[in-house]
């Protein structure tokens, strides 16, 4: 089996300069995966790790269930194709495609056989006796793949093998390489910077943006549901148009319209359903508009809105128009939102025509003006619902439940913001369902409670006609903002290595102000991390609520949060550090270091 399993992997040069941070994910065998992002995201940086070129500064490597972090390349059992070939100029195409065999001693016979049956699957066998000068560009990176093939790895690694062709080789060859993966059913990493190859070739696409993981999902769930507004601009040819505006409920409606224009439309509210109540009170926001959601023909989609031409440009089978949403005279101008509309060749528009558009505002995407997050995700992160609090009752949903003490709070209308994964099947709030949705295995249902649309993870069997919330996981907010924060999901403790041992001879962990017994392993992975400065640098624990055992460092109360029979509570360390905990009365307690996980503070990376 061939799954390639990152956990935490960071690539830290010296300076502190994170090439890679904190990149995480599980590659199935067989999968065809592929890194994109533009120059300098560690898209290369990544796959150089997995091939062990580079060394991985923090976290784990795992090939075929087996940690590979300190194993040399040649015995990871992976084989890599470069961007500029990197074969021998003296050396024939057979030569060549055997010689790493023969530096592992195969036999004669068993090379013969494995250069062959390569070069039939390239279609190169009849340029097996040819040196590389006498191949076209083409035909070289079929040498490079066949040198690859014949050592028959668990996981072919390809850096940005096509950049070096032409438009119409690249094409060509992007087909050839789909065709071996599907003949050799093995795992292929692939590394572009072209998102065109991303999309045709990829089971799956890892976009990458300044060394971090922006989103990972199938080709079209990263065209039609990017996460944020970097991604939705990468993915797509010609780019997606953004446009700043702000939207405003207006009955069962939201109005839409686009800053310094005069376009404004009255929607559906369903279109945006999945958005947090927060967006509709005419905040900022940023719509993203692909060309083919728009159309010349101000009869193809439902909302229309007058615009200028700009230019055109035609393709032969189609044409893009390039027009502008104006508020000045002529509707161009600094003060305006330019689109891309996708049109027939030969549509009849010329520039400075002024044309009616038609816009199919329920396949747009919506992004937060100042994170760049988008408002509508295919999953809904958080839910935004009113909750009336008065006589020891809370009313969520239209129902009445008992009021967490945790919330007690003066009698009045809040807002409780509510994780989607906090909701669950069964509970006090009843619901009807309205529809579902498959995503990724598993369904997202919507439902109706008490008038609001809710959004669970589940199985039908498991409804009964109710919901239920963790209010552990809600945070309870008022007019001037959060009142009562949602329990943490980790505790963090700042920590030192002690170069003393105590009186049973295990090393000492200094936390909090107090100290506790070291785990031979935390103090190993933090040597090899800090070297020198081990007992000299600061580094973070982080653990939950619950990964805690009793007894060990002092802890002084300083509250409880009962949610219904479901307490948490709430001390200080003697450094004044806060925790929270599952439990009520703790006088002293160490964190559970088997599920804990342990951070550099500076730069910050994960270790253990």
């Amino acid at each position: 089996m061939a799954e390639v399993k990152l956990e935490h992997v960071y690539k830290v040069y010296p300076g502190g300069v994170k090439a890679v941070n904190d990149f995480t994910m599980d590659i199935r065998d067989k999968e065809f995966i592929v890194f994109v992002g533009p120059s300098g995201c560690g898209k290369s940086t990544t796959l150089r790790m997995i091939a062990g070129l580079e060394d991985i500064s923090a976290g784990k490597l795992f090939i075929g269930g087996e940690q590979v972090n300190d194993a040399e390349p040649k015995d990871r059992d992976v084989a890599m194709v470069f961007q500029n070939y990197a074969l021998y100029p003296h050396m024939s195409v057979y030569a060549n495609m055997a010689f790493g065999l023969k530096l592992r001693k195969f036999s004669k016979e068993e090379i013969d056989r494995r250069v062959r049956e390569a070069a039939e699957i390239l279609g190169i066998t009849e340029y097996l006796e040819r040196k590389p000068k006498a191949l076209s560009g083409g035909q070289r990176q079929r040498v490079a793949l066949g040198r690859a093939i014949v050592r028959e790895p668990k996981v072919f690694l390809l850096d940005e093998p096509l950049s070096n062709l032409d438009a119409k080789l690249r094409t060509q060859m992007r087909a050839e390489i789909a065709k071996l993966h599907e003949k050799l059913k093995t795992t292929f990493i692939y590394v572009t910077h072209d998102q065109v190859e991303a999309m045709t070739m990829g089971t799956r696409i890892v976009v990458m943006k300044d060394g971090c993981i922006q989103q990972i999902d199938a080709p079209n769930n990263l065209y039609n549901y990017p996460c944020n507004k970097f991604v939705a601009g990468f993915i797509g040819t010609p780019q997606m148009s953004f446009i700043e505006g702000r939207l405003v409920r207006d009955g069962g409606n939201v109005k839409v319209s686009f800053d310094n224009t005069a376009v404004e439309m009255s929607v559906p509210e369903e279109i945006f359903m999945k958005a947090e109540d927060r967006y509709f009170d005419g905040r900022k926001v940023v719509f993203g508009i692909r060309p083919e959601y728009m159309s010349i023909d101000p009869e193809a989609f439902p909302f229309c809105a007058d615009c200028k031409v700009v230019h055109v440009e035609d393709l032969g089978v189609e044409s893009y128009v390039y027009a502008s949403f104006g508020s000045d005279e002529d509707g161009a101008g600094s003060a305006s939102a330019d689109v891309i509309i996708r049109a027939p060749s030969g549509c009849g528009v010329t520039q400075g025509d002024k044309i009616r558009i038609s816009v199919n505002m329920a396949a747009i995407s919506v992004f937060d003006a100042e994170t760049e997050q988008s408002v509508l995700p295919r999953v809904p992160r958080r839910l935004n619902a009113k909750a009336v609090i008065g006589g020891g009752k809370m009313q969520l949903f239209g129902t009445d439940v008992d009021l967490p003490a945790a919330f007690a709070c003066g009698d009045g209308e809040y807002t409780l913001s509510i994780p989607v994964d906090a909701i669950s099947f069964g509970g006090d709030f009843p619901a009807k369902l309205t529809s579902s949705e498959e995503i990724g295995g598993s369904t997202l249902y919507v439902l109706d409670a008490g008038g609001k649309r809710v959004f669970v993870y589940g199985e039908t069997a498991e409804f009964g006609g109710a919901i239920g919330v963790d209010f552990a996981r809600c945070t309870l907010c008022g007019k001037e903002g959060e009142i009562v924060p949602a329990v943490p999901e980790y505790n963090a403790v700042r920590c030192r290595l002690s170069r003393k041992k105590n009186d049973e001879g295990n090393r000492v962990l200094l936390a909090g102000g107090g100290e506790t017994v070291c785990p031979e392993e935390l103090f190993r992975a933090v040597a090899a991390a800090l070297g020198r400065e081990k007992f000299k640098r600061d580094f973070e624990l982080r653990f939950s609520p619950k990964a805690f055992t009793v007894g060990g460092m002092p802890l002084t109360a300083q509250g409880v949060r009962d949610y219904c029979g479901r307490v948490f509570a709430d001390y200080s360390m003697a450094d004044g550090t806060r925790l929270t905990l599952a439990a009520e009365g703790v006088a002293a307690f160490a964190p559970d270091f088997a599920q804990a996980e342990v951070y550099l503070c500076e730069p910050s990376v994960r270790i253990l």
